[in-house]
């Protein structure tokens, strides 16, 4: 019922299967069969174990229903969007609902499927472009700076890219905002604190 797949790394030279033991060592070891130096690094995925997937039943006589994508598999489920039969080979569960393929693809692209997330909103991303774009016209800083200080703060806690970055940008974003917002503190004090006004020409 379970395969593993890691007959699937072979030796570049002989083409030989290696065994597991070879794996992930901390240095160069020898294949058993052609003796040649390799180093194989696998990810722990390799060694879990897949269940083997449904192939579907076929249909025995003409009064039972078959699938809407494979006429010749009998239909075990009916898709919960759009009523087509569907196989155990098509069936994809998805929360407790049964979905064909085409309403999976439908639903992603609609974004009616709450459950898949088609896009997120990059909030570490939002203040570092408030911090570091305003500098190239840099009386924008002097608007872009709070707002991207207060993004930062506000949505600190706000997941961010599928892709784990750290809190990096948002640590960069409240440095930038603060260095830009201290600079104009200190040229606004400059210029009435030194500028007099009073003065007659």
């Amino acid at each position: 019922m379970f395969e593993n797949m890691n007959t699937v790394i072979e030796c570049p030279k002989c083409q030989q299967p290696l065994p597991d033991e070879l794996f992930n060592r901390s240095g160069m070891v020898n294949c058993p069969s052609c003796e040649r130096p390799v180093r194989v690094l696998a990810f722990p995925a390799l060694f879990a174990k897949v269940a083997q997937g449904s192939a579907g039943e076929t249909l025995f006589s003409d009064d039972e229903a078959g699938c809407f994508y494979h006429p010749q598999k009998r239909a075990v489920v009916h898709c919960q969007n759009c009523g087509r039969f569907l196989c155990a080979l098509c069936d994809i569960e998805l929360n407790g609902q049964h979905l064909c393929t085409a309403c999976l693809e439908s639903g992603k692209k609609k974004g009616k499927l709450n459950t898949l997330e088609n896009h997120r909103i990059l909030y570490d991303s939002i203040a570092l472009s408030l911090t570091t774009y305003p500098l190239l016209f840099v009386y924008l800083s002097l608007i872009c700076a709070p707002i991207a200080l207060f993004v930062a703060i506000r949505y600190w806690k706000a997941p961010s890219s599928i892709v784990r970055k750290g809190k990096i940008r948002f640590i960069l974003a409240i440095v930038l905002a603060i260095l830009e917002l201290l600079g104009w503190a200190a040229l606004f004090f400059a210029i009435f604190t030194y500028i007099p006004f009073d003065k007659k020409l």
